[in-house]
C-alpha cells in the first residue's frame, strides 16, 4: 500500500470491518502503472464479476471499429438487425445505444429470454434521443453492430485489445469468480444471468486488469499514440451525448451524470471533489474510474449488491486528494 492513499484503504477497511462489504480489492494507477494495491478480506488476484463495467469494455471495442471506418456513431441498429424497431417510427443508432438514449425497454438482468430476442421484440420506452434511461439491454445492440461490422464477436474484440495491455484476465466467463453474497436476496439468478453472456454486464476480471486499462487510458489521454485507441477516439468517447434531455430513473438529473460513448461522465456530481472523471460502476459494488486531471485511475472490486451505508464518492475523494 502506498502511504498517500492510506485514507482510501482505511475507508475500505472500515466498511469490511462493519460488514457493509464482504471484502474488497482496491488499487490505484497512474500512466506509469500501479502505485497502490491491497486486499481486505480478499486476495489481490481474486476474480470478480464486473457487471456494468462490461459496458465500457464493449464500448471501447465499438470505438475501435469506429476509428477504423467499420462503424459510425450514426450507424443504425437495423444495419445489423433488420427486424429491430418494426413497431417504432424512430431510428436507433449506435450513439443512442451507448448513451442510454435508445428508448429500449429494459428486462430483468437475468431474463430467461435470449437477449437478441428481447432486443428485437421489446417495445419503445421513448423516442430515440428524447430522454436518457439506463439500459443494459442496449449493449446487445452494440454487440450486434460490432459483429456485423467486423465479422467477429464483441468479446473477441475485447480479448484482442486487452492482451495488448496485459489485461488478459478480462473474460466473458463468471466461473471461478468471488460469489456475490446476496445475489439471490437482491433478486438475481446468477446461473441464469451467467448463461446470457451479457455484453452489458457479463465480464469478469481482476483489479490488475482494470488498472492496466486505467493506465493505458491515462497515457492515451495525455496524447500518447500507438495505444488501444487514438487520443481523438478517446476524446470522442468522453464527449457528453445526453445534453439537456430529461434523465429518467434510476439516474435522475440530480445524480449529476452525463453519458458519453459508453462512459459515465460525472461532470456534475455533487459529491465529488474532482468532477473530471469518467468510468463506470457495477451491480455488486465494482467501481472503475479515471481522473485525467489528477493523473490517476482507481478500481474497487467487491461482491455485495445491497450496500446500505456505502458511499463510493467518499472513496473517490480520498483517492483524488491522496494523489
Amino acid at each position: 500500500m502506498s502511504a498517500p492513499y492510506s485514507a482510501a484503504f482505511d475507508w475500505a477497511r472500515r466498511h469490511v470491518a462493519a460488514g457493509r462489504l464482504p471484502g474488497a480489492v482496491l488499487g490505484v494507477a497512474t500512466a506509469d502503472g500501479i502505485v497502490a494495491l491491497d486486499a481486505i478480506g480478499a486476495h489481490t488476484d481474486d476474480r470478480y464479476a464486473l457487471f456494468s463495467i462490461t459496458k465500457v469494455l464493449c464500448g471501447i471495442t465499438a470505438a475501435r471499429a469506429v476509428e477504423r471506418g467499420r462503424l459510425s456513431p450514426m450507424t443504425p441498429l437495423t444495419d445489423a438487425l433488420p427486424t429491430f424497431g418494426s413497431r417504432r417510427d424512430d431510428i436507433v443508432r449506435l450513439w443512442h445505444l451507448v448513451s442510454h438514449t435508445s428508448g429500449v425497454y429494459e428486462p430483468p438482468l437475468d431474463t430467461p429470454v435470449p437477449l437478441r430476442t428481447e432486443l428485437v421484440t421489446r417495445g419503445r420506452d421513448f423516442a430515440a434521443g428524447a430522454a436518457s434511461r439506463y439500459s443494459t439491454l442496449a449493449f446487445e445492440g452494440v454487440a450486434a453492430l460490432i459483429e456485423h461490422a467486423t465479422g467477429t464477436t464483441w468479446d473477441a474484440g475485447v480479448a484482442d485489445w486487452a492482451a495488448a495491455i496485459g489485461a488478459d484476465g478480462l473474460a466473458l466467463d463468471l466461473t471461478d469468480t468471488v460469489p456475490v453474497v446476496d445475489a439471490a436476496e437482491a433478486g438475481l439468478d446468477m446461473a441464469r444471468f451467467a448463461a446470457l453472456r451479457h455484453p452489458g454486464a457479463g465480464m469478469s476480471g481482476r483489479a490488475v486488469d482494470l488498472l492496466a486499462l486505467g493506465a493505458e487510458l491515462l497515457r492515451i489521454g495525455g496524447g500518447a499514440s500507438g495505444g488501444i485507441l487514438h487520443p481523438r477516439t478517446l476524446a470522442m468517447m468522453r464527449r457528453p451525448l445526453t445534453g439537456a434531455i430529461p434523465r429518467l430513473d434510476p439516474y435522475p438529473a440530480e445524480r449529476g451524470q452525463d453519458w458519453g460513448f459508453a462512459w459515465n461522465l460525472r461532470t456534475r456530481a455533487p459529491g465529488l471533489i474532482d468532477r473530471d472523471a469518467f468510468g463506470h460502476g457495477g451491480w455488486a459494488g465494482t467501481e472503475f474510474w479515471v481522473h485525467p486531471s489528477a493523473g490517476l485511475a482507481w478500481v474497487l472490486l467487491t461482491n455485495r449488491a445491497l450496500r446500505d451505508g456505502v458511499d463510493t464518492d467518499e472513496l473517490d475523494n480520498a483517492i483524488v486528494t491522496g494523489a
